[in-house]
């Protein structure tokens, strides 16, 4: 069985599009969606009702939570909180509830999922070195947990110390712990703009990163059209 595992889409339905297609491509079974479906890009509402009709697993991401609730963004970044607030009027009830619903933290199969982290997966905090890492270990209870957030793939490995190795492809080896980032699929962070995921074949025990070229114009057009911050439609041609 192969599941195609991805994260932070971010309302970027070209590359969530493509994502898909280069997962039914490479035979992918199933799918699980890391959080953060909405925010910062242009098609909420359709990125939200495409993983809906899907059926996966979902857990909630920070931007689902600010969604599906009316929390203040007064603390927010500005950008981020514009394009919240712009969010939030593109969905209905129906739409925020179901955002509102999503659970924080899922075992699916023999591994497990989060967005952010388990030992405090509604802190948000972000996982991006084997000190950040160490403290998820100790509450990781499955030997493979996979999370967002950072928007950027990356793989942590406990043995009898924590490391941090090349976000390729990882064999997954008994009596080991592995923490592993998806990347992004709508807002990537690590200097490269192609959308984000990896591909676990549970029979194989193989983890396998993909980078998914999509219609970068089109969904900066998109952002344009809607008024949002022009940051927005800049930095998804940088992966920054």
């Amino acid at each position: 069985m192969k599941v195609a595992i991805f994260s932070d889409i971010h309302a970027n339905l070209e590359a969530l599009e493509a994502v898909l297609a280069d997962a039914e491509a490479q035979q992918c079974d199933s799918y699980i969606c890391l959080g953060d479906v909405v925010g910062y890009n242009a098609d909420p509402a359709a990125c939200l009702e495409k993983v809906k009709e899907m059926g996966c697993p979902v857990v909630k991401g920070n931007h689902d939570l600010d969604c599906g609730h009316d929390t203040s963004l007064e603390m927010m970044n500005p950008v981020a909180a514009e394009a919240l607030q712009w969010t939030r009027e593109q969905l209905d009830p129906d739409q925020r509830k179901w955002l509102a619903r999503l659970r924080m933290v899922r075992q699916v199969h023999d591994f497990t999922i989060v967005h952010s982290t388990l030992d405090q997966p509604t802190s948000w905090n972000y996982v991006t070195n084997k000190f950040d890492a160490m403290a998820n270990f100790s509450y990781q209870v499955t030997p493979v947990c996979f999370y967002g957030h950072t928007h950027v793939p990356r793989v942590f490995i406990r043995d009898e110390r924590v490391q941090e190795v090349p976000a390729e492809s990882i064999q997954i080896e008994d009596g080991l712990k592995y923490f592993i980032n998806a990347g992004s699929v709508g807002q990537p962070r690590d200097g490269d703009w192609r959308a984000s995921y990896c591909i676990y074949d549970l029979d194989a025990k193989m983890i396998s990163f993909r980078r998914v070229e999509y219609d970068l114009e089109t969904a900066q057009k998109k952002i344009r059209d809607a008024g949002l911050p022009e940051s927005l439609a800049e930095r998804i041609a940088f992966g920054r």
